[in-house]
């Protein structure tokens, strides 16, 4: 196993430690409103339209079981609903309750806080270069849009 020199870490080892504290700041916002991380994934996504299962289950990386489990327990929660699909009579379309869009804002807003300060340190010029990078890092991997900036939602 390779040592740090000196405090610099490789690529690898930068984006797999970025991605665990990225996801702990996440998964501590989200138990502090009551949430799992994944009920707060789906609530984010759903801030921006209602979508099909299908659609929810490739966004969020989840298997039909899966997604149908989670849908449900949000259902139960209140936070989200499932209503017909206007292009087919066979399908749902979730979408968020008046509920689950008042705490997703709140979860979304603080969330974004809790992330944007990771980098408070960093000049206004270095926060453009990592944004830049991380987000040709996002666009070569064609990563769904799970999360997006807080001036482009709604």
């Amino acid at each position: 196993m390779s040592k740090n020199v000196e405090g610099q870490i490789g690529t690898v080892a930068a984006l797999v430690r970025s991605t665990f504290l990225v996801n702990a700041v996440y998964a501590n916002s989200a138990r502090e409103y009551g949430l799992t991380q994944q009920q707060g994934q789906l609530l984010c996504v759903l801030m921006a339209q209602p979508y099909g299962m299908g659609e929810l289950g490739a966004m969020l990386g989840l298997a039909k079981s899966s997604l149908t489990g989670l849908v449900d327990r949000s259902e139960r929660n209140g936070l989200v609903q499932r209503r017909p699909d206007p292009q087919d009579s066979r399908a749902v379309r979730v979408a968020l309750t008046p509920r689950g869009a008042k705490l997703v804002d709140e979860f979304y807003a603080e969330t974004c806080r809790r992330v944007e300060d990771l980098t408070s340190g960093f000049a206004p010029a270095d926060r453009e270069t990592l944004a830049a990078l991380l987000g040709r890092i996002v666009d070569d991997n064609k990563v769904p849009t799970v999360f997006v900036e807080p001036d482009r939602t709604r």
